[in-house]
Parts: structure tokens; sequence; C-alpha cells
């Protein structure tokens, strides 16, 4: 099924990254479970390796490789780390956001280091108060000469406590066009990082929250127009967020069912392997038909963004199957595991842990199956994907390149 999408340039990939995270990030689990804090280190090591690229253009020192390219990174790391696969997903939102809006300018001044593994980028969304209801956000912004004042609280931003550049979505006026973007630097005074909370899992990646107090931003910064904040938001959630996150359920998913079927071997029942048993072997075939169909539903739909068709859909789709199996194929893992899966000293707890953060960002599994019932109905509204067709050509899907 994966060749159908993919070409040897995504096989040489794959190996890099397999081979990069296998040298250096599955090392570094066992110190970032153990902190439950933030790896700057190999936060900042990854992104050197200029995968955080995958989508921007040559023009600008990036990969120019797609949407399946960047799947493909995302999914490899989520393999070893659930957190470093995060780290490099929410910075692709990051990305996301300068390439639709932002002006010639501010695409030669960011995407270049971005590329480079230079600048770690960010958005920030969500609100305390408001959560996933975009419109109910109160941060504000104002004019003041050549420049605005941010002032308000987002939480849940995902490499808080890495990233260089925030994209900061806020109000500028009422209503669904009083909604605008800016391009905040880390260190801008009136920008404050709170502490990090401890969390679940996904230890070693951060998603926490940026507080603006009288932040004076140039309105050079400003991304797009005033008003096009929601288009900011929204794109970057339907076409990156969600196909970024299937990815990282991807990855969590193939772990699970790799480690699980090594424990199967290993452990013997009865005199023969524990997979031998009819009980077991039906909760593997269980796992190994959800990871097929997952992977299958997340490159066809990464696929379609890379040939710039209408593909909302799919990437509804994608993310609401990845998430959903990979947690189904968790919560078997852990029961064949029985009491082994409930020590540490086996990662299948971690990656239990790992996949229930994918579950919210960039819509809940009801909000995908909303939007789908939409769709069913006839009442979906337009496709971002559409809107957004300045994506990257690539050769035909299986062709050697």
């Amino acid at each position: 099924m994966e060749r159908y999408f993919t070409n040897r340039r995504h096989h040489d990939l794959r190996q890099r990254v397999h081979e990069f995270a296998e040298c250096h990030v599955r090392p570094r689990i066992a110190e970032m479970e153990a902190s439950r804090t933030v790896s700057r280190d190999l936060s900042r090591l990854i992104a050197r390796q200029g995968w955080i690229g995958a989508t921007i253009d040559e023009s600008y020192g990036g990969m120019a490789a797609g949407h399946l390219a960047k799947t493909i990174i995302i999914e490899e790391l989520s393999r070893v780390s659930g957190a470093m696969g995060a780290m490099v997903q929410a910075s692709q939102l990051g990305v996301a956001k300068i390439i639709h809006y932002g002006n010639e300018i501010q695409k030669k001044t960011w995407l270049p280091r971005i590329a480079a593994g230079e600048c770690l980028p960010t958005i920030a969304v969500t609100e305390p108060q408001s959560g996933g209801h975009v419109l109910g956000m109160e941060s504000i912004a104002v004019r003041d000469g050549d420049t605005y004042l941010l002032n308000g609280r987002k939480v849940f931003v995902g490499n808080s406590h890495v990233g260089d550049l925030h994209g900061v979505v806020v109000r500028t006026g009422p209503g669904s066009k009083g909604l605008s973007a800016f391009l905040v630097e880390a260190d801008t005074p009136g920008c404050y990082l709170a502490e990090q909370q401890p969390a679940m899992g996904l230890h070693g990646f951060s998603f926490g929250e940026l507080r603006f107090d009288d932040c004076r931003v140039p309105a050079a910064n400003l991304l797009g127009e005033e008003g096009q904040g929601l288009s900011v938001a929204y794109s970057s959630s339907v076409l990156y967020g969600r196909a970024n996150l299937a990815a990282v359920s991807l990855g969590i998913h193939q772990a699970i069912l790799d480690e699980t079927t090594a424990f199967c071997i290993e452990r013997e029942r009865y005199g023969k392997p524990l997979g031998e048993l009819g009980s077991i072997k039906l909760k593997l075939g269980q796992m190994q038909s959800r990871l097929m169909t997952a992977r299958l539903a997340a490159y066809h739909a990464v696929h379609l963004l890379d040939l710039g068709l209408p593909c909302d859909a799919e990437l509804m789709n994608a993310k609401l199957l990845n998430v959903e199996y990979a947690l189904d194929s968790a919560r078997n893992a852990m029961e064949i595991h029985a009491a082994c899966g409930l020590y540490t000293d086996r990662p299948i707890e971690r990656y239990l842990r790992d996949a229930f953060h994918i579950f919210a960002p960039a819509g809940t599994s009801d909000i995908q199956l909303l939007r789908l019932g939409e769709l069913a109905m006839g009442t979906a509204k337009g496709q971002w994907s559409e809107r957004l067709a300045d994506l990257v050509q690539l050769e035909p899907a299986g062709q050697p390149a």
C-alpha cells in the first residue's frame, strides 16, 4: 500500500529519520521521562536536520518535499518519541501561517531561518475561557501608531518553551472579521512565558501558556491583513494540524504494535510463545488491521493535499481514525501486557499516555464526526484545501525520483 503513495525519495527520507531517531532520540527518552520537562537541546538538534522545512519552498531554503514527506518525518520520530514527533508537528503549524499569509518580506526574513533550524515557530490561538471556540477569544491588539499593543493569555501553545517566533491570533475588532494574526518574537518585551506544568505524557515536549502585557509589536508583523486571523487559525489547524496529528498518532501506533508483537514472541505461556494463543492472536490481528487502515487514511489525505485537490474531509477522517485506532490498540496492548504493562521499564504505558495527548488538538473526535456529518448532509462550508492550493506539486505517486 505504501508504495502506491511514495517514491524513492520518500523511502530514503524515512531511512534517514529512522536512523536519526534510533541514534539520537531513543537514548534520551529515559531522561525526558524522568525530568518531565521540555528537551531544548534535542528539539534544536532535530530542527537543524532541516525537517521543519519539509513544505517550505527551495527558494527560501526549504526541502519543498510536500506533506507526505512531512508525514513520514513526523511518523518516524513519533515511533520512537511521541514528544519529538509532537515538537515537529507543532512547528509545522507555525510554518503554515507564514507560507500562506506572510508577505514577501516576512517570508524572506523567517522561512530560511526556520528551514535551517535556527528558528522554531509556534501558533498561539487557544485561550483559557474559550478553549476550542476560536471566536470566543478575548485577547486584544490595539493599533498605536506604527505598532500594536497586545494584551491577553494563550494556553496549550505547542513548543511554548522552545519557540522563537509566536504566531498570535487576537481580537482587533468584533465578530468573525475582528481577529488578526501577528508574528511575535519570543524575547519581545511584554511577552511572558509561564512556568511549564507537568503533564500526563509527551515528556520532552511543551504546550504551555503565553501572556501578553502591553506587548508592543510592529505593524509590519501583522500576518496578512486585519481581519484575517480566523483564516490563519483555521487554515493552520485544518491543512497542517489534522495531518500532522494523524502522523504523530500513526508513529505511536506503529510503536505499540512493534512493542506488543516483540513481547508476544519473547513471553511464553503453556510452553509456547504468548502470540500463539488464539485470543492474543486475535488482538494482534485487530491492531494490525487498524494500523493498516489508519496509515492508508493518513497517506491518502496528504497525497491529495500535495496534489492541491480538495481533501478537508479526508484530513478530518485521517485525524479521527488515527487517534481513535491508536487509542484502541494501546488498550489492547495494555491488556496483552497485563501487569507487565504497568511498569515503566517497558514503554507501552508511555505510548498510551502519549496517545491521549493527540485527542483534543485540531478538534476532538466528536468535532471531526460533526464536520463529517455536515458533509453527509450537504451543509459543509467551503474547503480550506481548495482556498489554499499553493502546495508543492510532486511526481506521480510511486514513480522513482
